[in-house]
């Protein structure tokens, strides 16, 4: 089993390493990190959220996961779109996937991460068209995880996207944060193996 994790604007390959250190040892789990987000260096090869993708698709070296949060689940979506005989399940954690959020009512994230993260590329700030209308077809095992008082993707979000993906299972733990993947490994863990424990 290959598994590759996706970290949202953070850029920070060490998110999901809670998460990963909780999973079966003999997987295959790759971090993956977005250079120029957050405070992870730039690279002059990076410069889109095509880039990214490139990034994941040069580790598609086998069938897999991808396993990804909030902005990492805009890439993990539309790799899958592109790959889709490639990718053997998906888990999504409180993101867009790129769907048109204009009518969830989400708060702004970007004023904190540009004060927190002053030296992210501008790129990060890019909407990207939305996908709403190629989910449908899109037939992967996926789970969705979500916490139920998230100000930037709340559990409306989640239930779209539930109601999109023909093969999709939403779980909504109760939190209040955006980050709770990385913050309670213990309870989406589990709930990550079982899922990519079916066939």
């Amino acid at each position: 089993m290959k598994i590759i994790f996706l970290p949202g604007a953070s850029g920070d390959a060490a998110f999901w390493r809670p998460v990963a250190d909780h999973l079966p040892g003999d997987w295959n789990k790759v971090l993956l990190g977005w250079p120029g987000l957050g405070t992870q260096p730039p690279s002059p090869e990076v410069g889109s959220f095509d880039d990214l993708m490139g990034l994941v698709v040069a580790e598609m070296d086998q069938p897999l996961a991808l396993v990804a949060q909030s902005m990492g689940g805009v890439v993990a979506m539309r790799t899958a779109l592109a790959h889709r005989a490639r990718v053997t399940h998906l888990v999504l954690t409180a993101t867009s996937a790129g769907i048109d959020m204009s009518s969830f009512g989400v708060a702004d994230w970007r004023p904190e991460y540009r004060a927190t993260y002053p030296r992210a590329q501008e790129w990060v700030y890019e909407r990207v068209a939305s996908i709403d209308d190629r989910l449908p077809g899109l037939d992967i095992p996926t789970l969705l995880i979500w916490a139920t008082a998230d100000a930037i993707s709340p559990p409306g979000v989640g239930r779209r996207l539930a109601a999109l993906l023909p093969r999709a299972r939403l779980v909504e733990l109760e939190d209040d944060s955006h980050m709770f993947g990385r913050d309670r490994p213990q309870d989406v863990a589990p709930l990550i193996a079982a899922h990519l424990a079916k066939p």
